[in-house]
């Protein structure tokens, strides 16, 4: 709204300054700054809110040390994320720009099957919530809609970088390195040189042609990836502070792979895949990081709201759709390995304990507890201390992340 406004003020009256509304740096530095006090200041006011119509959380015990003490503590703060996120977006990013809108249904369309979740619990007194079947039907769903704007709006395009002897200086002095704008199903494949995938040649077998049957796989994969990371985040959301203290490192990580993807001169420079248009996706990316900093202000131990599955799977679907969104999701396993670990740890456990209990009559378990974090708890560490460390982890592969830009 303010990016129309100053825009229009710059148009019509060369208002002095207005023009810095045009620069993207300017506006996510705004909006992380503007998300940031949203979250600290009226976060406050949101868990009063929540503690009077008596939101609290409704904690089985598990034997885990001063989990019963967490008994009452509000949820569905995941609430001040989304309202942190979306005011400083809807004041300062291009609300046309086709990424802007897929992030904004995401963000609504998460944030109501969390939202929907947490209601039953809280009020429906039901301790398993939204049916496990109706979750998944809902990131699924949400993968086909994201999947499908991707691949068939005709914004959505990338520029592959011409070969050195087709590279020709323009009139203007500027180098020419991209080809003209175009569909694809190409992503990135981290550490080759040559690090492009064509999830069209799966159908490669089919012979000439086969490019038009991509959308198919590329459809899927997105499906996948959202929920798959969208469940990450909801494993990894068990003790204070772990789910958004780690989901902020990986925010911040994509917005630098957002900022260079979109922006013809470092994409040039770093050799990476030129996404037009796909940089203002950054004025969303720094809010959102915003939104969790603020929210660990609450959250850290002793936590004073949980985000519940609210927040949880906001966060990871929303972290899933811009990897996705910037040619990224194979850097997943790698930039979000703590959701990729906890939810490993929970699937080995169960599958373990299924085989075990049928081979020999009684299951047996890998981890004293799953998700993995519920392990240490149970060897005795403090959880301030497993999630410190957890977040060490993620800062160390959050700049291993980085470092494949040139790594190949």
């Amino acid at each position: 709204m303010l990016y129309y406004i100053f825009q229009y003020l710059e148009n019509e009256f060369s208002l002095t300054g207005a023009s810095v509304f045009q620069f993207i740096t300017f506006r996510s530095a705004m909006a992380f700054i503007l998300s940031l006090l949203i979250s600290t200041i009226f976060g406050k006011k949101i868990i009063n809110y929540l503690r009077r119509q008596q939101v609290g959380e409704t904690v089985r015990d598990l034997g885990l040390d001063g989990q019963v003490q967490k008994a009452g503590t509000p949820t569905m703060g995941g609430v001040i994320i989304i309202l942190a996120t979306l005011i400083p977006v809807l004041l300062l990013a291009k609300l046309e720009n086709i990424y802007i809108i897929i992030l904004l249904i995401t963000t609504v369309w998460m944030g109501f099957i969390g939202f929907t979740d947490d209601y039953i619990k809280v009020f429906k007194k039901d301790k398993e919530g939204l049916k496990g079947r109706f979750k998944i039907l809902g990131q699924v769903g949400l993968g086909l809609i994201v999947g499908s704007m991707l691949y068939f709006h005709p914004d959505v395009t990338i520029k592959e970088q011409l070969p050195v002897t087709e590279q020709i200086v323009q009139i203007d002095g500027k180098k020419q390195v991209f080809g003209e704008a175009h569909k694809s199903t190409k992503t990135t494949v981290p550490f080759l040189k040559n690090n492009e995938l064509d999830y069209a040649k799966a159908f490669s077998f089919l012979g000439d042609g086969y490019e038009k049957y991509g959308w198919i796989v590329f459809i899927f994969i997105t499906v996948f990836i959202v929920t798959g990371v969208s469940n990450g985040a909801n494993l990894t959301d068990g003790i204070d502070g772990l789910a958004a203290g780690s989901s902020a490192i990986m925010v911040v990580t994509l917005a630098i792979f957002a900022w260079v993807s979109g922006n013809i001169i470092f994409a040039d420079y770093l050799d990476v895949m030129y996404i037009p248009k796909s940089g203002e996706m950054t004025v969303f990316i720094l809010a959102f990081a915003g939104a969790l900093i603020g929210f660990l202000w609450y959250n850290t131990f002793p936590a004073q709201v949980f985000m519940g599955d609210t927040g949880s799977l906001t966060i990871g679907g929303i972290i899933a759709v811009i990897a996705i969104a910037i040619r990224k999701e194979l850097l997943l396993p790698i930039l979000a390995g703590i959701f990729v670990v906890e939810n490993l740890s929970v699937i080995l456990q169960v599958s373990w304990f299924k085989y075990t209990k049928k081979k020999f009559g009684e299951g047996r378990r890998i981890f004293k507890m799953s998700p993995l974090h519920h392990h240490y708890q149970k060897s005795g560490y403090h959880e301030s201390k497993i999630v410190v460390r957890f977040w060490i982890v993620g800062i160390l592969l959050a700049v291993f992340t980085i470092v494949t830009l040139k790594l190949r």
